[in-house]
């Protein structure tokens, strides 16, 4: 794969930053561990977990996202090594011991959670993976992400999705005219054709961003993310109408028009401060400026 460059400009003159090199896991471990939410929107909960005298092993880093769905990450210097079957153990560990992660959250973030147990996610973190790895995780029934990272002089870092796959399990639903609205998979299946037309343009636009656009098809909404989400969207069919939350300021945007609203104090689903209605592919196309903002942000 292709080295990541990274330069620094004054007065117009570029000047190549050295790239540098850890030279213990540890270092890497440390370093995301510290800022876990800043790189990547989890909340950090335990380094080392231990899986009992049973399993026998460590999980590197265990977190919650900001989907409120677990995390294990696991971290390799060398290319060659192979954490992503050691990670896809820890994983249907964790599916199996639940209840010792939801009390975990709640020791360490003092509050209880309502873990979404549909989507958790293996996060790979090294300084490069091979093709191998690549082609391995699409084999695999399983959310699973590889991060690559760079380290330059002057404590510059770099970060890039180096692979994904996401998967979804939807809900059980109920056909016919008595089902009523519990989540997106029954809102999707209720919706009428035009706003599914609708909700098809935004997704399409969304995608159009950047080929790390990721989705994540969550139990009461969707999310969109690089790294780290940058829109989330629910499906209202009674109003037949579209709802996003973007990770920008609200007090930010110039002239905000009545269909938008600030809801960085206002609890609801997904993340992002700032509330926008969609009702019409007009509506879509008058803030796709405000989209792309949150994407670059993320």
């Amino acid at each position: 794969m292709a080295d990541i460059k990274l330069y620094n400009i004054k007065n117009g003159k570029a000047t190549a930053k050295s790239p540098l090199n850890y030279k213990l896991e540890k270092e890497v471990q440390k370093l995301c561990e510290e800022n876990l939410e800043v790189f990547f929107g989890i909340r950090f909960l335990e380094s080392e977990y231990q899986t009992g005298n049973k399993h026998k092993g460590r999980i590197d880093s265990l977190g919650i996202d900001e989907n409120n769905c677990p995390v294990i990450i696991e971290y390799k210097l060398d290319s060659k090594e192979n954490v992503i079957n050691q990670g896809l153990f820890y994983l249907d560990w964790l599916m199996d011991h639940q209840a010792n992660f939801e009390l975990l959250c709640l020791k360490k973030l003092g509050i209880e959670i309502e873990v979404d147990w549909s989507n958790p996610r293996l996060l790979c973190i090294a300084k490069d993976f091979t093709r191998y790895d690549d082609y391995a995780i699409g084999q695999i029934n399983r959310n699973i992400e590889l991060i690559r990272y760079r380290l330059f002089q002057d404590d510059n870092i770099i970060f890039e999705l180096a692979g994904a796959v996401q998967k979804h399990t939807p809900s059980t639903l109920t056909k016919g005219n008595s089902i009523k609205y519990r989540n997106m998979d029954d809102a999707i299946n209720v919706a009428s054709k035009d706003l599914m037309n609708l909700y098809k343009e935004l997704e399409d636009f969304i995608n159009t961003l950047g080929d790390d656009v990721q989705k994540k098809e969550l139990k009461y909404y969707h999310a969109f993310s690089r790294i780290k989400n940058f829109v989330c969207t629910e499906i209202r069919t009674k109003k037949k109408e579209l709802f996003i939350f973007l990770k920008i300021d609200y007090n930010s945007i110039q002239n905000p028009t009545s269909n938008m609203r600030d809801v960085s104090n206002i609890g609801h689903y997904g993340t992002g401060d700032t509330e926008i209605i969609i009702k019409s592919s007009e509506d879509l196309n008058s803030i796709k400026y405000l989209i792309e903002e949150s994407y670059n942000n993320s």
